[in-house]
């Protein structure tokens, strides 16, 4: 089973969709906007992609720059802002068993559906 994790206004997200869709493999769908994520859920991606908050938050998104651009954050604080703000989590994420891969540019994607 893989996990994606999207934003369906995201072109690399529609853009990864497409090509999931083009496999063979079941795909669970995660809308970052509409589906809630947990603190706990969040922490696992995170370490599948074995990353840290600072770095999967989308720092120069101009809502995070208008919002929280002005000051620095502890892992956790960049952790409650992508909660609290799921716009703001880098996307799309595909999630294969215990690990994961940001698909930018979306052939990351198609590399690691063949591990």
């Amino acid at each position: 089973m893989i996990k994606l994790y999207h934003n369906n206004r995201c072109s690399k997200s529609r853009g990864a969709l497409e090509l999931l869709n083009s496999t063979n493999e079941n795909v669970e769908m995660f809308d970052l906007l509409k589906d809630s994520l947990t603190k706990e859920h969040l922490e696992e991606i995170l370490s599948f992609l074995e990353m840290k908050p600072s770095e999967l938050i989308r720092k120069k998104d101009t809502f995070f720059k208008e919002n929280y651009g002005d000051k620095s954050y502890t892992e956790v604080e960049y952790l409650e802002i992508m909660l609290n703000n799921p716009r703001l989590i880098e996307r799309p994420i595909v999630v294969k068993g215990e690990k994961a891969v940001i698909g930018r540019p979306i052939e990351l994607i198609a590399d690691f559906l063949k591990k």
